[in-house]
């Protein structure tokens, strides 16, 4: 098999880990019909060559009343590569921000940020972001409600 080619199989294991990620070997071959040690050799190679990255739990968030998210527009003033690049990197090191995407459009990128109240919101937005090298304005949505949170890809060979 090529090293960036996936099979059908490997897009039938993507899709039912992405969804139920704690699946073991051998619940995945019965539910695809194959042997667990194909299962278990298609895995690693996917994870040898990054299409898996990591496997991670999911909470509920609404047992955990204290978290806020925000999502964050972020304008910079220079668009140059070098620019963009160090402003990905400086904002990849903050935790409170889970995501981090460079978008087209009216602002130059979308953060998802998450703190645990408004103390901590406008310390980090004036603090640290807003401070950065680079970085014009910030304009911050609030999420009231979760209405969905899907985090599978839709995958098809």
């Amino acid at each position: 098999m090529h090293d960036d080619i996936l099979d059908k199989l490997d897009y039938e294991i993507l899709s039912l880990l992405q969804i139920q990620g704690d699946l073991n070997y051998k619940e995945l071959a019965y539910k695809l019909h194959k042997s667990p040690s194909t299962i278990f050799e298609r895995i690693n190679r996917m994870r040898d060559r990054g299409f898996i990255t990591g496997t991670i739990t999911l909470i509920n968030r609404e047992k955990f009343k204290e978290l806020m998210v925000s999502y964050s527009h972020v304008t910079l003033r220079d668009h140059s590569s070098n620019a963009l690049k160090n402003f990905q990197e400086k904002v990849a090191l903050f935790p409170q921000v889970l995501e981090c995407y460079h978008t087209t459009g009216d602002y130059d990128f979308l953060l998802k940020i998450v703190v645990r109240d408004m103390q901590e919101y406008t310390r980090f937005i004036t603090k640290d972001l807003m401070v950065l090298e680079n970085v014009l304005k910030s304009h911050s949505s609030f999420v009231v409600n979760e209405v969905k949170r899907n985090l599978a890809y839709p995958l098809s060979p």
